[in-house]
């Protein structure tokens, strides 16, 4: 049966893999034209609605969702979201759901170039792109958000795992990403998110993608920064994150 169930994900998964090429395709110009033309907010919605579309194709493969908010998000101060890390999948529901807190992302410098609308945002979005090989630089990049989400009041996402879980069981947060945002955004708050399930949309690899898989987002009552030090402010995130991760 279970061979069976794989054999039929196979068709489904070629169409949602046809149609997200297709996505990545179109929104790539109107992202230019939105972010040349018509500015800031113009491209956020470009980028919002692209998102939207891959949370939209992923129901091809019976992909749902489950979104909660245990308390109302602080609006109009810098968050920092940090969450953790399963798939490449956790990161449309994060930019389409938390919409309104204005997502950036910390990513690898490898994701910058060759990948229609993901590279375009990435680079020209507000989120930065670190060299993990140049300790350096990714200081620098991490620093550089942490001030542009404090004179802007946006949010960036970061997950502290540093990869992601290929089986849903959290790996040990990595310090100092982390600490070098509460250094550089002291008035900001910490949001912490647990992610489960969206592994099992890639224990195949990319490709099938399993059919029926509900993701699950848990987005964690919002912590003042200043009101820990960071260690302590660590620990408090990661216990909340990875308690709520069901193995």
């Amino acid at each position: 049966m279970k061979q069976l169930y794989k054999i039929v994900s196979y068709p489904f998964s070629a169409l949602f893999f046809i149609l997200f090429g297709l996505n990545l395709l179109f929104f790539h110009p109107i992202q230019w034209i939105c972010l040349n033309i018509f500015g800031y907010q113009a491209h956020k919605k470009s980028v919002d609605y692209f998102n939207w579309v891959i949370i939209r194709l992923l129901h091809i493969v019976g992909t749902t969702y489950s979104v909660k908010i245990l308390e109302s998000i602080p609006r109009n101060i810098p968050i920092i979201i940090a969450s953790n890390h399963q798939s490449m999948w956790d990161i449309s529901p994060l930019i389409w759901f938390l919409r309104k807190c204005h997502p950036k992302f910390i990513s690898k410098i490898e994701l910058g170039k060759g990948i229609p609308s993901v590279s375009f945002n990435l680079k020209y979005g507000g989120s930065v792109l670190i060299d993990r090989k140049n300790p350096q630089q990714a200081t620098e990049q991490i620093a550089k958000i942490a001030k542009y989400i404090s004179r802007h009041n946006r949010s960036v996402v970061i997950f502290p795992e540093g990869t992601r879980s290929r089986n849903g069981v959290p790996k040990t947060f990595h310090r100092k990403g982390l600490t070098i945002l509460f250094k550089n955004a002291p008035e900001a708050y910490v949001l912490p998110v647990t992610v489960n399930n969206s592994w099992k949309l890639q224990q195949n690899g990319l490709f099938p993608i399993p059919l029926g898989v509900r993701l699950h987002f848990l987005v964690h009552p919002a912590i003042k920064v200043s009101e820990y030090t960071s260690e302590a402010l660590i620990d408090k995130v990661e216990k909340q994150i990875k308690d709520a991760v069901i193995n």
